[in-house]
């Protein structure tokens, strides 16, 4: 341990230059006692925090002919130089110096300056070692990681800002992008890099620990800390590649992959990837923070600490030394003051909503309101508006208030431990469970095997479904400009890359053609093209398109007058109501006009109707029905299988089609490729499924459950036409002193392969 070894008077190995372990980190600056300065902060010890200041002013110097590596250097030494500065001198808190005069601000301008010149290269890369009085010596070496390189601007940035001299913000801001702008063309940076040629070096491999992990740390933590849009656009950007392609298939853990072609390289994670589950957490991304972490818990648990490397296919060790690394602690720090202390009231942390963060060394830097630049004009008009929000975390639920109605976030509320997925993980790492564990366990649970969709996907969008061309550089006509966001009048051709959103609730576009989509815009389709789908998927340009929405009228056939008087709560049983759907791209046209001899090609609620039904023994529909449908509509919930799935197993059971009840708040036309639809076979177009969003599911669920509860009769399904012109769409209607209300006007966005696209809007 470089700690405990400075501790035991042991500085640089001067008798070998070449062994980096001790003089990377040693560089005769008495690296421990400045490393450590607010360590005295968090332990709350004002007097050794003022007599580790005085040690470090009266006896540090780095007017030292040794060859320490500038990364270490930086987040070790100037970190923990700009951290005390920072405490002795603010005023009206424990570490306040009186006497301080900035020398310690002095140290690390002098460091800095010392370093600077291992910046004087062709792409601004630094060199990784540099020494410190003589400069970059002849035959340096000309490779450097990611993070070495990469991970300077909170230390570079904040000495720039406290003394006025924005060189070294420039240096370490060019090298950032020195680096970034050397992504591959799926948005992955490598391992290391060639400092002269700019050029990835063999084996060009991503992953999120040793090498590159405080490259992601620094592009977030940057920006939360000065507000330079432009780091969190790079973490943005790096994050959703990150979890496309280096995240693992059960989304738990992150693989090392081909920065060019995302393919697995080798399975194994080290130590300091620990840290990315905290990150998450600080990016907003929770649910996927606690899965991560799941996974060091796990391994920790095991061995009362954290091997350096372990790999994941063997379920074993392969490096089994431990340095006391903080990464595991930070992040756990992290979870465990966004899932506990944010009830916590009386906890400080709740008084203090500054933007300080911990460097990757454990250091506390934060910056003065004053030392912030606001965004320039141009850039808040290019930016337009930015709506920079994360969602709340939605814990496991034990028991819900209303059984009845799972929709809602309300009742007893578990744990980590009570997740589905818990157990997964202690699975995935081979772990034997303990006694202890076992007591949680119950003879009727199960564990939930893990699902996951791809976190970003590309497409080229055509209106009616076909294989079009790329257009790269759209023209005006086809995409505006508007306040909030990008207007398209044209989507065929257009490239949109959609990317998971944090809540779980659908995707966003994030870039529209050659246009960068910021969180909060949102993108408006005003395409006529779009307004009338094909019947099944295909090039249907010579076959008559399909509605995307059609309205179903729901009725009670039949209310004895006398119960309605004598019943208890028949007064607010609804009889009739009418509520939007959405259609399916696939299968019968439920909306398809009649016949010359005036009959219809579907019996889905044509004519009187058909009866809706409800098979509780087969609630998603996901498996073949025990009993004969004899024509009805079936009520199912969406999940678990496809909708060409339930639409078949109701088929075959004699249905007329399918009512799915739909957990979002927007329309979904589900739609299935062409291999799967010939697969089905004809007889499928004599069927029909629609799709209710949640507010209406939840009305006809209602209306259903009422008429089994009182003893009524039949529920029919009417598909609403307009042959005599368009109808006004019904409230719902309920019996005597009802209250009905108005339904919601549908705000409609667009679907691609049944993924919401929530930041979007269709006019037509």
């Amino acid at each position: 341990m470089d700690e405990w070894a400075e501790v035991r008077w042991r500085g640089p190995n001067w008798l070998n230059p070449g062994d980096f372990a001790r003089n990377d980190v040693a560089g005769n600056f008495s690296v421990t006692l400045v490393d450590v300065l607010d360590t005295f902060v968090v332990l709350n010890d004002p007097p050794g925090f003022e007599d580790a200041v005085r040690k470090v002013i009266r006896w540090v110097s780095f007017d030292s002919n040794t060859k320490p590596q500038v990364f270490e250097t930086t987040i070790r030494v100037m970190g923990g130089l700009l951290s005390g500065h920072l405490f002795a001198t603010k005023p009206e808190q424990p570490f306040h110096l009186p006497w301080y005069k900035g020398e310690l601000l002095q140290l690390a301008y002098d460091l800095g300056v010392r370093l600077l010149p291992a910046f004087n290269t062709v792409t601004g890369l630094p060199y990784a070692r540099i020494n410190l009085r003589h400069g970059v010596p002849k035959g340096e070496s000309t490779d450097t990681c990611t993070a070495g390189a990469g991970s300077l601007i909170l230390e570079f940035g904040t000495l720039s800002r406290l003394t006025g001299d924005d060189r070294f913000e420039k240096a370490a801001y060019k090298a950032f992008f020195a680096l970034w702008n050397r992504r591959s063309d799926i948005g992955l940076v490598g391992n290391t890099i060639n400092i002269f040629t700019g050029s990835w070096t063999h084996p060009e491999v991503n992953n999120i620990g040793a090498g590159i992990d405080s490259f992601y740390e620094y592009a977030l933590k940057w920006y939360i800390m000065s507000g330079e849009v432009e780091f969190l656009d790079v973490w943005q950007d790096s994050y959703a590649s990150v979890m496309r392609y280096s995240r693992a298939p059960d989304g738990f853990w992150y693989r090392n992959v081909n920065i060019h072609s995302g393919d697995a390289q080798y399975g194994t994670i080290d130590s300091l990837s620990a840290f990315w589950s905290g990150l998450q957490v600080l990016g907003g991304d929770i649910e996927n923070a606690v899965k991560s972490h799941l996974i060091y818990y796990n391994i920790w648990r095991g061995f009362s600490g954290l091997p350096e490397v372990w790999d994941m296919n063997y379920h074993q060790a392969t490096s089994f030394q431990y340095p006391l690394r903080p990464e595991f602690v930070e992040s756990t720090w992290y979870l465990y003051r966004y899932l506990y202390l944010l009830f916590d009231e009386a906890n400080p942390l709740h008084a203090d909503d500054s933007h300080w963060v911990f460097t990757t060394e454990g250091h506390i830097l934060t910056l003065d309101p004053a030392l912030l630049r606001p965004i320039s004009p141009a850039r808040r008009k290019l930016r337009r508006v930015e709506n920079l929000q994360c969602p709340a975390y939605a814990p496991p639920m034990l028991a819900y208030d209303a059984p009845e109605d799972y929709t809602r976030d309300s009742g007893l509320v578990g744990g980590v431990m009570a997740r589905g997925d818990f157990e997964y993980a202690r699975n995935l790492i081979g772990r034997l469970h303990s006694e202890n564990e076992t007591r949680w366990w119950d003879p009727d649970g199960w564990c939930a095997l893990p699902k996951h969709e791809p976190y970003t996907y590309d497409f080229v969008l055509s209106a009616h479904g076909e294989v079009v061309l790329e257009d790269p550089r759209p023209p005006a006509d086809k995409i505006i400009e508007v306040a909030d966001g990008y207007l398209v009048q044209n989507v065929t051709g257009i490239r949109v890359h959609i990317v998971s959103r944090l809540d779980g609730k659908g995707y966003d576009i994030a870039k529209l053609g050659p246009y960068a989509v910021k969180t909060g815009q949102r993108i408006y389709f005003n395409d006529t093209q779009l307004s009338l789908t094909p019947v099944d998927g295909q090039n249907a340009s010579a076959q008559r398109r399909r509605i995307p929405e059609i309205e179903l009228r729901l009725y009670l056939d039949y209310v004895d007058p006398l119960l309605q008087l004598q019943a208890p709560g028949m007064h607010d049983v609804i009889t009739e109501t009418v509520v939007p759907a959405a259609t399916a791209m696939f299968a019968g046209d439920p909306a398809a006009p009649r016949a010359d001899d005036g009959t219809h090609p579907l019996r889905f609620g044509h004519g009187a109707g058909v009866r809706l039904v409800y098979a509780p023994t087969n609630p998603l529909g996901c498996a073949p029905y025990t009993e004969a449908l004899d024509g009805a509509a079936v009520l199912v919930a969406r999940g678990e299988c496809t909708f060409l799935e339930k639409l078949v197993f109701a088929q075959r059971a004699g249905a007329s089609g399918v009512v799915v009840l739909g957990n979002e708040d927007q329309h979904i036309n589900p739609s299935v490729d062409l291999a799967e639809l010939e697969a089905a076979g004809p007889e499928i177009n004599e069927v029909a499924i629609v799709v209710l969003r949640r507010p209406d599911a939840q009305l006809v669920a209602e209306m259903l459950d009422s008429a089994e509860r009182h003893g009524l009769g039949d529920v029919r399904l009417v598909v609403e036409t307009w042959d005599d012109g368009p109808q006004r769409r019904s409230e719902p209607t309920k019996t005597e002193t009802g209250h009905g209300g108005k339904l919601e006007d549908t705000q409609r966005v667009l679907y691609l392969n049944n993924h919401p696209l929530l930041n979007t809007r269709l006019l037509v």
